[in-house]
C-alpha cells in the first residue's frame, strides 16, 4: 500500500505539524473502505480512544486511496472551532493527489493543512506532551 519511506514521510509531517500545536493528528490508511468513510473514521477515532486527549483536540485523517475515499474526524474541541467547508476543501485536495497516484504527498498535504488550522485554536504550550502516537495506522 505505502512504502516504509512513505510511511515515515507521513509520520514526519505529523510531527512537524504538531510542533506548533497542542492538538493531536493521526492518520489511518485502509486498503479498502467498507461503508461510509465518515462513519468509518468516527469508529476508528473512538476505537483508538482519540477522544481521551486532555483538550479534546484530536483529528483523524482516514484514507482509503485505492477506493478514492477519505474522511476527517475532529474531536469536539476541533469540530466546534472549524467551518464545515474547511474539511471538504482538505479532502478535495487530498483526493486530487490520490487520483494522480501521489498518495503520501496527498496525506502530507492534508496533515499540513489540518495542523495550520488547529494551531490557531490550540497553540503549542511550554509543557506540551505528545498524547498520541505519530505513527500511521494501517488497516487491511
Amino acid at each position: 500500500m505505502l512504502s516504509k519511506e512513505e510511511l515515515e514521510q507521513i509520520s514526519e509531517s505529523i510531527r512537524k505539524a504538531e510542533r506548533h500545536t497542542s492538538g493531536e493528528i493521526r492518520v489511518c490508511v485502509s486498503r479498502h473502505c467498507k461503508g461510509d468513510p465518515l462513519e468509518v473514521a468516527f469508529l476508528n477515532f473512538t476505537r483508538m480512544k482519540m477522544e481521551a486527549t486532555k483538550q479534546r483536540n484530536g483529528v483523524l485523517l482516514y484514507v482509503s486511496p485505492s477506493d478514492h475515499k477519505a474522511a476527517i474526524w475532529g474531536d469536539r474541541g476541533i469540530h466546534d472551532a472549524t467551518r464545515k467547508d474547511f474539511w471538504d476543501e482538505v479532502l478535495h485536495e487530498m483526493l486530487s493527489f490520490f487520483r494522480e497516484g501521489r498518495i503520501a504527498e496527498g496525506i502530507c498535504r492534508g496533515v499540513d493543512r489540518v495542523g495550520k488550522l488547529i494551531r490557531v485554536q490550540y497553540p503549542v504550550s511550554e509543557h506540551d506532551i505528545n498524547e498520541l502516537s505519530d505513527e500511521v495506522i494501517l488497516e487491511e
